[in-house]
């Protein structure tokens, strides 16, 4: 199984799941300033405010920190909230250390689509949205919209990532050659 976070290195370059997951590099994420940050404010989201629900968005219940996996998407993760709302389905939302933005990077919709399927699947509850809260500099919450067409594309992805994994493909590295600064293989990325 692969983890929501493995789905967004590979959006962001494919060739993260390759190190990973062919050639058992580790990435070493728990050296990485925005890795560790991110794991705080995590944490202060499941100490703090536990009681509080997003009424404007129709919350009527939230679990926080809710570990779910599929064998039949192979997929596994942490949702950080399980939000149940008074229409009668359900949402995730996740948290994002990042700058609020007029839109969803693409990143986190897909990674907030892969919790909508995985809460689906473990409640037995229709999902048809999800969100996303920006909170650096603030709280801005933004909603993704899980229709067919991103449950196709969420699955392709995950379908992709595992033909890397299978077969040891060495895919191509980002066209962004900016993301390559920060990354932990730049040095043996050819």
């Amino acid at each position: 199984m692969i983890t929501p976070s493995e789905v967004i290195e590979y959006l962001y370059c494919p060739r993260f799941v390759y190190f990973m997951h062919c050639l058992n590099i580790p990435q070493h994420e728990d050296r990485r300033f925005k890795v560790l940050k991110g794991r705080e404010v995590h944490q202060r989201r499941e100490t703090e405010n536990r009681d509080y629900l997003r009424k404007k968005i129709g919350v009527t219940k939230k679990e926080i920190g809710v570990y779910l996996a599929s064998p039949s998407l192979r997929v596994r993760g942490i949702v950080d909230e399980v939000l149940t709302l008074e229409d009668g389905t359900m949402a995730p939302l996740d948290y994002k250390y990042t700058e609020p933005n007029e839109v969803v990077y693409r990143t986190h919709r897909v990674q907030v689509i892969l919790y909508g399927l995985l809460i689906e699947e473990a409640y037995r509850m229709p999902v048809k949205r999800g969100y996303v809260a920006y909170i650096r500099g603030g709280n801005d919450l933004h909603e993704v919209t899980i229709d067919p067409d991103a449950r196709q594309e969420v699955k392709e992805v995950v379908d992709e990532i595992f033909a890397i994994i299978e077969t040891g493909y060495h895919p191509k590295r980002t066209p962004y050659r900016v993301r390559c600064v920060d990354c932990c293989y730049k040095n043996i990325c050819v």
